[in-house]
Formats: C-alpha cells, sequence, structure tokens
C-alpha cells in the first residue's frame, strides 16, 4: 500500500508540473485563462489519489486473505 501511495503522489506532482506548464501556453494563447486554480487542482488531486489508492487496496486485500500456502501451490 505504500508503494501504490509513493506512485500515486509522484504521478500527482508529476501531473501537476506539467498542468502548469500547459496552462502557462494556453494563458499566451487564450485570454482569461488562469495557470493557477488552487481550488481546481486540489480537488482533482484528492479525488484522483482516492481513486489510485482505491484501485492499488481492493487487489491487496484480496492478495492478502489468501493462505500463502494455497498460493504456492497453484505457482
Amino acid at each position: 500500500m505504500i508503494e501504490a501511495a509513493r506512485l500515486t503522489a509522484i504521478g500527482i506532482v508529476g501531473g501537476h508540473v506539467a498542468s502548469l506548464g500547459a496552462a502557462v501556453l494556453i494563458r499566451r494563447l487564450l485570454f482569461g485563462v488562469q495557470a493557477w486554480d488552487i481550488g481546481t487542482l486540489v480537488s482533482v488531486s484528492a479525488v484522483l489519489s482516492f481513486f489510485a489508492l482505491l484501485a492499488s487496496y481492493i487487489p491487496a486485500r484480496r492478495a492478502a486473505q489468501v493462505e500463502p500456502s494455497v498460493a504456492l501451490k497453484y505457482e
């Protein structure tokens, strides 16, 4: 779960950098576009983080319920 949280955080930070860079380029082309809308960035980051962690938690919980001897038997 910690690995998933780390990968999610790296993805969120990379997405912020890319979105801010794109917003700066768009602001030069269009009028009235704000590059740093904190509310939008925080809300999108929270929603994406929630679903990314949920997507990693469900298979991890399912795998943790399998007995190791049964899992090794099928290998």
